[in-house]
């Protein structure tokens, strides 16, 4: 099989820049993929479309997509082309839906293995992944939010603790590092660990855990940012730091917990011997991941009684730990109530923007403008100076920035004029994760510990996907499989900016919009920072839900 990239250049396989952006995200999702041949992105299961089939329908369709259509895609299938208007978006997606009493993982992976959907995790289902680095600011902002909370402002000096390398795992030591902080990661896949060393990702393997301890203590005690990884489970870690006494300042998890079967790997079993167990005993496989799991979740609660800062990392580790039955794995907080929250309030989140002339220099002249538009924003500053560095370039150049309400608009237009005036080789794509202000309701995530405990609501997520069809994004994604089938629903948007009046137009509204309903979300559930931002907003927000 010929590996998919993303086209580059100005040539256009479409009938218009619109049309071709969105199949150059999707080749870019696919050009990151953590297995290909399955069109698997990320997370074990997350994929690009359901099968071969169904991919190549969707881009025969994208290649005869008029102005005035739209298609739609049904978990990773074309399943028509509806007559709409110039004004609406060309792609409108939905993956993994299923009505409320049917939304458990037993039931909609019977759904799956028959064909009938398929799991599109976050960025992978709606065409967004950007690789490693689509991560990487979102774990920067964690890790400094927690710096600054029990550190003094950095992690110099401080070892991280946590597991798993994959697709959003790659991103954890290279945001430590960046903090200034030391990362000590495990991975069973040493293959994968070699892997995540010629990217970068990774400074060095260690041979064994206490070795790969003995490497992290001495480099935080010289301030020496430094990942050094071990080949070895994350419970048999877990278990020998807190038995030897060796206690990180830090501990958390990225490993697909929210998958027995498909993500985590049982202690004893590396990855080849567990993909053997996997195929051929899927029972035992649960039965022997229940078991690591629960010792893995033991572990992290002991290392927080010895004094570590454990945390969860989105990756449902504790919700899966619950349905297997252990009574405390909600003990561990979770990192965006802890950590987060405070930015979305105000409508800071991840902001990306794909170069699809696929010119390098076009990603220089953006993070410049960046600089420009925003020299008062600290958070933005240290991040544009270290992330040349820590992001290599995974398919198209690309870059990923927190930016508020306000400024999303502002960075936006200002991409638009770039490419107009011919300053960009190309089109831009701009994009973000579901994991956002207003885009997503997830009970042991984006909206856990909401002070009005709306924490369930998801009309929040259909508000933000409607409000961006409205505004006339290019493509809107509606999930509901993050994490948990059930557990979550999201909603996903791209726009592409071509230099016309008519992104222009596009831009304004839908980067507006976008993290303004995230704004008035936090507003109504009572978070303080939403109520002293919104005088200053712009946003005209109804008061008398409040009586």
């Amino acid at each position: 099989m010929n590996r998919i990239v993303s086209a580059t250049g100005s040539q256009l396989r479409c009938k218009g820049w619109r049309q071709e952006g969105i199949l150059r995200m999707l080749e870019n999702t696919l050009a990151n993929a953590e297995r290909q041949e399955d069109l698997v992105i990320y997370g074990g299961i997350g994929k690009a479309a359901r099968d071969w089939p169904s991919l190549h329908g969707i881009v025969d369709e994208l290649k005869q997509l008029e102005e005035h259509e739209s298609l739609i895609v049904q978990s990773g299938r074309a399943i028509a082309v509806m007559r709409t208007t110039v004004a609406a978006p060309m792609v409108l997606i939905a993956n993994a839906n299923v009505v409320p009493r049917a939304a458990t993982p037993e039931q909609f992976f019977e759904l799956s293995d028959a064909g009938l959907t398929m799991h599109g995790q976050y960025t992978a289902g709606s065409w967004a992944y950007i690789g490693g680095q689509g991560i990487v600011q979102g774990t920067f902002e964690t890790f400094a939010a927690a710096a600054e909370r029990h550190f003094g402002g950095d992690l110099t000096g401080r070892i991280v603790f946590t597991a798993g390398i994959g697709g959003m795992g790659q991103a954890q030591g290279r945001a430590v590092r960046m903090n200034g902080g030391v990362a000590l990661i495990a991975d069973v896949d040493a293959d994968r660990i070699r892997d995540r060393i010629d990217t970068g990702a990774v400074d060095e393997l260690a041979a064994s855990i206490p070795a790969a301890w003995e490497r992290a203590a001495k480099a935080a005690a010289m301030h020496t940012p430094l990942v050094v990884a071990v080949a070895a489970n994350a419970a048999d870690v877990a278990e020998w730091l807190l038995a030897e006494g060796r206690i990180p300042d830090l501990a958390t998890d990225q490993t697909s917990a929210h998958d027995l079967l498909r993500g985590y790997v049982p202690s004893g079993h590396d990855a080849a011997s567990a993909a053997v167990l996997r195929d051929t005993d899927p029972e035992r496989y649960r039965e022997l991941s229940a078991l690591t799991l629960t010792r893995h979740v033991d572990a992290l609660l002991g290392l927080a009684k010895a004094g570590s800062v454990v945390f969860e990392y989105g990756n449902d580790l504790r919700m899966a730990a619950q349905r297997i039955g252990h009574t405390h794995a909600m003990d561990i907080p979770g990192f965006v109530p802890e950590f987060i929250r405070p930015s979305f309030a105000v409508g800071r989140g991840p902001f990306r923007w794909v170069c699809l002339s696929g010119e390098l220099a076009d990603r220089d002249v953006l993070d410049t403008a960046a600089r420009a538009l925003f020299p008062t924003d600290q958070k933005l500053a240290t991040w544009l100076e270290k992330a040349g560095g820590e992001t290599p370039v995974e398919g198209l150049p690309a870059r990923i920035c927190w930016l508020g309400h306000g400024q999303r608009a502002l960075m936006a237009a200002r991409i638009n004029e770039l490419v107009a005036s011919g300053e960009l080789a190309g089109p831009v794509a701009i994009t973000r994760d579901h994991l956002d202000s207003g885009s997503c309701a997830y009970p042991t995530r984006e909206t856990e510990l909401m002070p009005d405990g709306s924490d369930a609501i998801a009309d929040w997520p259909y508000l933000n996907a409607m409000l961006n069809v409205a505004g006339g994004a290019d493509l809107v994604a509606v999930h509901q499989n993050a994490g948990v089938i059930g557990g979550s629903a999201s909603a996903g948007m791209t726009v592409v900016l071509d230099g016309s009046e008519l992104s222009a137009q596009r831009a304004a509204i839908c980067f507006e919009n976008d993290p303004a309903i995230g704004v008035i979300r936090h507003l109504t559930a009572g978070v303080p920072e939403s109520a002293a931002y919104l005088p200053t907003s712009g946003i005209n927000a109804v008061v008398g839900w409040q009586s």
